[in-house]
């Protein structure tokens, strides 16, 4: 590409297909088999290309509404979240309407396609999309990221990065030398920078600190970290997330490793239940529902005021519960 921007043709091209298909596809889906529709709508992610709905100029009686895009709805760190920015939302005279991506950077442009045809404009909490891709719909519609930067782009960070530092320095205060990072997946942007604060932290400290994974970041993910962790030295791990944590937690307690005796174990986001195993769950916390109400703040902003918002970082603090204690001698 020559630095333009892609059309229908270069789609078109790219999948083989008639330019006059990639235009169904995109305006009539349902008149283009299935098998067709998913090779454009690839072929278009691919390429960087988006349909002409998300071109149109700002139709007169749009409905208020905004898109809040959740990479899954069924971890429990979203729960107050969402509530929290449909509250500040429904106080602005918005509509909030809420789509999940599964995890999948496929899912959620499709979705972000469709919904921001007739939305005014989309937070994207933790997205999985490429820094190019959103740059690309940022072009069309005001954005908001969550726990994501990307230079131009407004964005809304909890520094899990300075808790991971706070959760090393706990864990080599009370004794630990060698510990594991149980890592989320692969292409998310705050999972790396967690991995780097607590590597850069551990050299700091003379602490050894060992990279687990990819894993899917839910409790089954979990499982799947412990069966690696069981075969390494570290006598502690911190999770890239609660869910994985706890899951590690059920892996290790049902082989008979006992929490915090034998192992120790850090969770991050802080989530409801995190506090109701057993033992309670050490966690990293940040102020969620800030961060939903500050996210429909900075939108609310942009699509009023065309105002630029900078970079919003928000602490984060450990949360010390029963799964961490001193290693045996």
């Amino acid at each position: 590409m020559d630095g333009t921007k892609p059309t229908i043709y270069d789609v078109a091209q790219r999948c083989g297909v008639a330019a006059s298909t990639v235009s169904r596809t995109f305006s009539h889906p349902s008149r283009v088999n299935p098998a067709t529709r998913e090779k454009v709508r690839a072929a278009a992610e691919e390429i960087g290309y988006l349909p002409r709905p998300l071109a149109r100029a700002e139709a007169p009686g749009r409905t208020r509404t905004i898109t809040l895009v959740v990479t899954d709805i069924a971890n429990p760190y979203y729960v107050p979240l969402i509530k929290a920015a449909q509250s500040q939302a429904l106080e602005k005279d918005y509509t909030l309407a809420l789509t999940d991506s599964d995890e999948s950077p496929h899912v959620e442009a499709s979705n972000l396609r469709q919904l921001l045809a007739t939305t005014s404009g989309a937070i994207l909490a933790t997205s999985r999309l490429s820094d190019d891709v959103i740059r690309q719909i940022a072009e069309h519609r005001p954005l908001v990221i969550v726990n994501r930067e990307i230079e131009g782009i407004p964005s809304l960070v909890v520094d899990t990065a300075g808790g991971m530092r706070k959760a090393v320095r706990h864990l080599a205060a009370i004794g630990h030398r060698r510990i594991a990072y149980l890592a989320g997946p692969r292409n998310s942007w705050i999972n790396s920078a967690r991995w780097r604060a607590m590597k850069d932290e551990s050299g700091s400290l003379g602490l050894d600190a060992t990279f687990l994974g990819p894993h899917v970041p839910n409790v089954q993910g979990g499982h799947e970290a412990a069966d690696a962790l069981m075969l390494e030295r570290a006598t502690a791990a911190i999770a890239y997330n609660d869910l994985i944590a706890i899951g590690a937690l059920q892996r290790v307690q049902a082989a008979g490793v006992s929490v915090p005796a034998d192992f120790s174990l850090i969770g991050c986001d802080d989530i409801f239940g995190s506090d109701l195993t057993s033992p309670g769950l050490t966690t990293i916390a940040g102020p969620t529902e800030r961060l939903g109400r500050s996210a429909v703040d900075a939108l609310h902003a942009q699509l009023t005021h065309h105002a630029r918002i900078d970079p919003t970082l928000f602490d984060a603090h450990l949360v010390t519960r029963g799964s961490t204690g001193a290693p045996r001698a």
